[in-house]
């Protein structure tokens, strides 16, 4: 009896330890997804690097990976839609997020504590929002007092960035099932991904990258790079079965993933650490230029230091996944919130502000049209709407006298004054997006600028993402796994479709995501890992 209970008692032992190192011992199923976002990364970033570095990081990726060239953000492409069309597989039509500084017609300015009075005012989600200390040094929390306001049932309450998201993440779709969870990013606002549970992310590391009125790393390709590394140290940590911090013993998360700026300063920096803030800078990228040599995307010294440290970076992690065990079932994932735009350096065109290129039209100050515009871009709180521009311009007009259909056509009329390509208003917008006269957060109108137009006359940077062109649009996407075969997928796929992926790698319906159901995003092209096809 007892050398039976012995003999069970070794078999499950023995059972248990099997599964335990299946991992080790070639078990190909996905148990973790590694997403990494590594902003402004296009498509010809990767096609460049790889073909010059043979022996990168990269390149070892796209050689047993998935690459899609003709991948494509969501437009308007800032970050936030960017990274959310990466985790909730949906666009501004679900999320009813356009932009890190937007408009809502339903809610109040973060002073107005008890919302009254006419609602409408400006929503921002940037460094602005964190708690500072006296020194101006983000403690990399959100500021509740800085919030917008809202009413929620009868209460005039914070709006955080996870609560104005309108759809669920992969984060909670992943915790749902049971799975850990975990994401870094450039800001505090990141508690985004969270999703409306404000609880989809267990281990959320948010070091604030753009102090306000302090310290901004992002005047440095150097400087910025070392902000990555926080984040670096933060997924190391969590490949080896930490926390973030490397504190505690957490267990790898099913996925878990960052954002990488290097890149994305690189390209857009017009002189690398123009104010001599950064200290550690102090080599041979003090005070050249970034982005591009030219059209065919040959980068800067400064642009290379950015690609060479990131790349450097995804080695590393590499090599720590191999190290655990778990390269061979972690699905490895690399793209981009969102490209930049122009590439090439000839196309630069910063004519100033949107609003101050219509304020001087001669009869700016008396048409209807050109006054509601100064109105929206001079509104500093309440219902008088919000201009917002980079290498696009965006219009709420709500409380103004003219309609947008009146801006629309006094925008193309002085198209050529204000470098316009496209104004999109009326049934041209609501082909795209939610109608605005419906919709709290849709804007009237977006101006899209003729191609390396940026509106401002910052000397600061030459590049600049948020717009529908293919520089802002066009990213890398590379899905790596050593059991799959190197290839190029050129079929056009939207960066909306890794979330659906990813849920589909780990054995979760995709349609656990709203935004997949709404939006009727599909599982990317050519992956043989799908839900219906693994263990539940």
């Amino acid at each position: 009896m007892i050398s039976r209970m012995l003999l069970s008692i070794a078999l499950t032992v023995a059972l248990f330890a099997g599964v335990a190192h299946a991992e080790r011992d070639g078990d190909h199923r996905v148990k973790h997804v590694l997403l990494i976002s590594v902003d402004g990364l296009h498509a010809l970033d990767v096609a460049n690097y790889v073909q010059s570095h043979p022996n990168s990081a990269l390149a070892q990726l796209t050689g047993h990976g998935i690459t899609y060239s003709n991948a494509r953000t969501p437009a308007n492409s800032d970050s936030f839609p960017g990274l959310l069309a990466l985790v909730t597989g949906g666009s501004p039509i679900s999320t009813g997020l356009f932009y890190d500084v937007s408009y809502d017609r339903t809610i109040f300015d973060p002073t107005n504590t008890t919302c009254s009075g006419a609602p409408g005012n400006i929503m921002v989600f940037d460094e602005t929002i964190d708690l500072y200390n006296a020194q101006n040094v983000s403690l990399n929390v959100i500021d509740p007092t800085k919030l917008p306001r809202v009413l929620v049932n009868g209460n005039c309450v914070p709006l955080f960035p996870h609560s104005a998201l309108r759809t669920n993440t992969i984060f909670e779709a992943v915790k749902a099932a049971h799975g850990r969870t975990a994401w870094a990013d450039k800001h505090p606002a990141y508690d985004l991904v969270n999703g409306p549970s404000g609880k989809g992310v267990d281990d959320l590391f948010t070091p604030e990258i753009t102090n306000n009125n302090g310290f901004d790393a992002t005047v440095s390709v150097v400087c910025t790079a070392q902000n990555d590394f926080l984040k670096v140290q933060a997924i190391l940590n969590e490949i080896h079965g930490m926390n973030h911090n490397g504190t505690q013993r957490a267990g790898v998360p099913a996925v878990f993933g960052m954002n990488f700026q290097a890149v994305s300063v690189g390209q857009k920096l017009a002189k690398d650490n123009f104010d001599g803030s950064c200290v550690s800078d102090t080599g041979a990228l003090n005070g050249h230029s970034g982005g591009y040599v030219d059209g065919a995307g040959t980068p800067t010294a400064v642009l290379q230091y950015g690609l060479d440290k990131t790349d450097q970076a995804l080695g590393m992690m590499i090599q720590a996944l191999k190290s655990e065990g778990i390269y061979d079932s972690t699905l490895f994932i690399v793209t981009a919130k969102h490209g930049q735009s122009p590439i090439n350096p000839v196309k630069v065109n910063k004519p100033g502000h949107f609003a101050d290129l219509v304020a001087a039209l001669p009869d700016a100050s008396t048409d209807p049209a050109g006054v509601a515009i100064a109105g929206a871009a001079n509104c500093a709180t309440g219902s008088c709407g919000l201009l917002m521009d980079d290498d696009v311009a965006l219009i709420w007009l709500q409380g103004q006298n003219a309609t947008a259909a009146q801006v629309r056509a006094y925008l193309n009329n002085n198209a050529n004054a204000l470098f316009i390509e496209e104004v999109m208003a009326g049934n041209e917008l609501k082909l795209r997006f939610n109608n605005p006269q419906l919709d709290s957060r849709t804007p009237d109108l977006i101006v899209q600028p003729v191609y390396g137009t940026i509106y401002t006359g910052s000397k600061k940077k030459n590049a600049e993402h948020g717009g529908f062109s293919f520089g802002d649009t066009n990213v890398g996407l590379i899905v790596s796994n050593p059991s799959l075969k190197s290839r190029t997928v050129k079929t056009p796929v939207a960066t909306s479709q890794v979330a659906a992926t990813l849920l589909s790698a780990l054995g979760i319906d995709p349609e656990a995501l709203k935004s997949v159901r709404v939006e009727k995003t599909e599982v990317l092209p050519g992956i043989p890992f799908h839900s219906s096809q693994r263990e539940h």
